[in-house]
């Protein structure tokens, strides 16, 4: 499985300008597409559910063409029902596409297949398709029943009168019917059975219609009339808003991250109702400010979100975003009224509940609610996407929480926002770290304690470990053979670095994993692939703010490819080994420099010959050599690197 690995962020400020809005492209489409004359479709958004209504629109014989590498298009309406009678289309996980045109082709007398992906086949359809029967549409069902894949066949339409659809499931229903009846030609009503849910949506369908020329009369949320005699009408151009649904990472993003970051392309008059996630957080505690085209958002005065108890339905898909700000708040948080979450890309009330639980969060989960207790503090997790773009950006703000994070199958944010994580990654600020690589006995860990101790930040001397491991399960009366226990052990090792100490579980242990036991344990602990796994892990979460100086061997190749600075100290043999025997002889121990200029070959031979990360110098790492240095020099070079990337003092 393809996964994206996030590390831990210090905080987010930016810009941000947003993709355009899904429900506006794939209605301004459609719309487009049916409507008489062209329109020119500015700022469209970039993603497989829009590509999916174009793919279907071509087929069923709308021309429309885009201008060169931009997300502008000019679309030719045919002016009433599609002109193509006959067609077999596919439409993914679409559902701004599926169920729009399941009306459109209802009404438009050919007979045409509809399927996507199996996703989509669990999604209801039933309540529309019931609509559409009450006007003499002919749809079948041909695999479950009240779902797709639909067969729809030419009917004689009875245009007229009253249709009635529930309002409880989805929007989209209502949004189909009310796109779709301008095609009869005949006045119709249509009557909301039950409360009608994500009102905004609703709100956008009819905007849109108005910009095509027609006007439905609305009583209430329960009763809508779509006039007769009308046709759509180009406007001429449209340009689509910038998607508000996704503005809320970013807003979430500022809120959790300190911030400010702003996002352009909506604002206060933004004709989505997602904007009022705004709002949401506000309420949270969060600093808000709005203008015409954008919205920007700061962390609260006190830093943590307040606790919340909410009323969500009128903003579902941004919902998913506080679900997620929920394990930053001071206390439990209830998201209320999202029983359209279960009918979504996935089952997001339980898809949610299992991955907020993953970082640590106790998660209660009921029919139409959620509640969520946020932890003490956050546990790294590799999080699954079930093929949903929200989930997997909503889950990357549990980086914000200096908590790193992995985002299983993250192309499915092509679905909406394809550039999502690059975006990300343009506002939140990883944890700095200092990487520091090379060959043994090259002064890696004097210099990698001595530069964490100058910048304030963590140490990671990655090379003490597996003899901390054998240390700890031998202490444990764990066998070092029992790979399992073993890697229990490593994978919560409390062992910290200090002043070029080494600490386990609040002892000093830097001369005891000196021992010969120690040595010969690590050697042992060392080979067992379950312990190099949970080691690997358990060093990348040394990484915390303000930063990390990470030295020993792949620091800078595997465990932190992505290390903002990175250096490969080296010296010659001589110099190594001469400073090994110094370190020797203080010991008392006996010490003979042939001797150990041929280890310290051996040693470098092996290194370089490895099959996984081999040692050597990266071609992004700066090269210190040692052999005429002392170790206050070393430290001033390395320190120098950090400066010059704006690293210190963040």
């Amino acid at each position: 499985m393809e996964f994206l690995d996030l590390p831990p962020m210090l905080g987010a400020r930016g810009r941000v300008r947003l993709p355009g809005s899904k429900s506006i492209s794939n209605r301004s489409l459609l719309l487009a597409a049916l409507a008489e004359g062209e329109t020119d479709i500015r700022d469209l958004l970039a993603s497989d559910d829009v590509e999916r209504m174009l793919d279907a629109l071509r087929a069923l014989g709308v021309q429309w063409e885009r201008e060169g590498d931009t997300d502008n298009y000019r679309v030719r309406g045919v002016g009433g029902p599609f002109p193509v009678k006959s067609a077999d289309l596919f439409l993914g996980n679409a559902g701004t596409a599926f169920r729009p045109l399941t009306a459109a082709l209802a009404l438009s007398g050919g007979e045409y297949m509809l399927s996507g992906v199996a996703r989509m086949h669990e999604r209801p359809i039933g309540d529309l398709v019931d609509a559409l029967r009450q006007a003499g549409a002919d749809i079948e069902y041909t695999g479950n029943e009240g779902y797709p894949p639909l067969h729809i066949r030419p009917a004689a339409i009875r245009p007229g009168g009253v249709l009635k659809v529930r309002g409880d499931v989805s929007s989209q229903f209502l949004t189909a019917l009310l796109m779709a009846l301008p095609l009869t030609g005949v006045e119709t009503s249509i009557e909301v059975v039950g409360e009608l849910i994500s009102k905004p949506y609703i709100a956008i369908t009819l905007d849109l219609m108005a910009r095509f020329g027609v006007v439905v009369e609305r009583e209430g949320w329960q009763r809508f009339t779509v006039p007769g005699g009308v046709r759509y009408r180009s406007p001429g151009t449209l340009f689509v808003e910038g998607d508000a649904s996704s503005a809320s990472y970013f807003l979430a993003a500022g809120a959790i991250g300190g911030g400010p970051v702003r996002v352009e392309g909506v604002g206060r008059n933004s004709i989505q109702g997602d904007v009022r996630f705004a709002d949401a957080l506000a309420q949270l505690g969060a600093s808000i400010e709005l203008g015409d085209n954008w919205i920007e958002a700061s962390a609260p005065e006190g830093g943590r979100l307040k606790a919340f108890d909410l009323d969500l339905n009128h903003i579902p898909d941004a919902a998913m975003t506080l679900a997620v700000a929920a394990v930053f708040a001071d206390g439990p948080c209830v998201l209320r009224n999202i029983a359209s979450w279960r009918v979504k890309e996935t089952d997001r009330i339980a898809a949610m509940a299992t991955e907020l639980r993953k970082v640590g969060a106790e998660v209660e989960e009921g029919a139409d609610y959620l509640k969520v207790v946020p932890p003490q503090s956050l546990r790294p997790a590799a999080i699954d996407t079930y093929d949903d773009h929200r989930v997997a950006m909503c889950f990357s703000l549990v980086s914000l929480g200096g908590c790193r994070v992995r985002i299983n199958d993250p192309k499915c944010v092509n679905k909406t926002f394809p550039t999502y994580f690059q975006v990300f990654g343009e506002v939140a600020a990883p944890v700095p770290v200092v990487a520091i690589d090379g060959p043994s006995a090259s002064g890696k860990g004097t210099v990698g304690a001595r530069v964490a101790e100058a910048l304030g930040w963590h140490h990671l001397d990655s090379g003490s470990l597996y003899r901390i491991v054998a240390l700890a399960a031998l202490r444990a009366g764990v066998d070092l053979g029992d790979e399992e226990r073993v890697a229990a052990i490593a994978a919560a090792l409390p062992a910290r670095f200090e002043q070029e100490r080494v600490w386990l579980e609040g002892e000093d242990v830097t001369d005891v994993i000196r021992s010969e036991t120690c040595s010969s344990g690590a050697s042992k602990v060392a080979v067992l692939p379950a312990v190099r796994a949970a080691l690997l892990d358990r060093q990348r979460d040394y990484r915390a703010g303000p930063g990390l100086v990470a030295e020993g061997r792949d620091m800078g190749s595997v465990v932190f490819a992505d290390a903002s600075v990175k250096i490969f100290l080296t010296a010659s043999v001589e110099a190594r080994a001469e400073r090994r025997y110094k370190q020797l002889i203080d010991k008392g121990l006996p010490a003979n420099m042939e001797s150990l200029m041929q280890d310290l070959r051996e040693r470098d031979a092996r290194d370089a010959a490895r099959a996984v990360a081999p040692l050597q110098k990266l071609p992004d790492a700066a090269l210190l050599d040692t052999t005429s240095m002392d170790a206050e020099q070393a430290v001033a070079f390395v320190l120098d690197r950090v400066r010059e990337r704006g690293l210190a003092g963040r």
